[in-house]
């Protein structure tokens, strides 16, 4: 599968950032387990800081706080065959706060929020129970095919 991301960085961050090649192969990854049947995918990965992430929050979810990963799904206004995804907003400082409190390594937390941004760019939701778990056991598939240990579990 052939992913193309669009990575912009729109903050200082204090701790290392993942490549873009990463990202691209993160994503390649969930689209992979959850059926994506395309054989392109674009999306834009935009990193930023507390503000403009607090800002995105509160304009489109109504929360007035800065929050790891926003997914805008592209939302065609008729059905087009292009492989655009939508955009993944993701702030640096609250993934590294998040990593650090949860005591596991920063670019595995990365890699987790890239997957779980992706899935909602999928469609995929946490709301419903049954809707989490499955969204849930294809993160941790993902993950687990990346080496990384499953960031549902009490113990690290």
């Amino acid at each position: 599968m052939n992913v193309q991301a669009d990575y912009q960085v729109a903050c200082q961050a204090t701790q290392a950032l993942p490549e873009q090649t990463d990202i691209e192969h993160w994503v390649a990854t969930a689209l992979e387990l959850a059926g994506y049947q395309a054989d392109d995918a674009e999306l834009t990965v935009r990193i930023v800081d507390e503000e403009e992430g607090r800002s995105l929050n509160h304009d489109y979810r109504g929360k007035d706080y800065a929050t790891n990963v926003l997914s805008f799904p592209f939302e065609a206004p008729i059905e087009m065959p292009i492989p655009l995804l939508g955009d993944l907003v993701i702030c640096a400082k609250v993934v590294e706060r998040e990593a650090d409190e949860q005591q596991k390594p920063l670019m595995h937390h990365w890699t987790h929020m890239v997957i779980h941004g992706t899935l909602h760019l999928l469609g995929y939701d946490h709301i419903e129970d049954d809707e989490a778990e499955q969204m849930e056991r294809i993160e941790t598939e993902a993950l687990a095919r990346l080496e990384i240990p499953d960031p549902y579990q009490i113990n690290h």
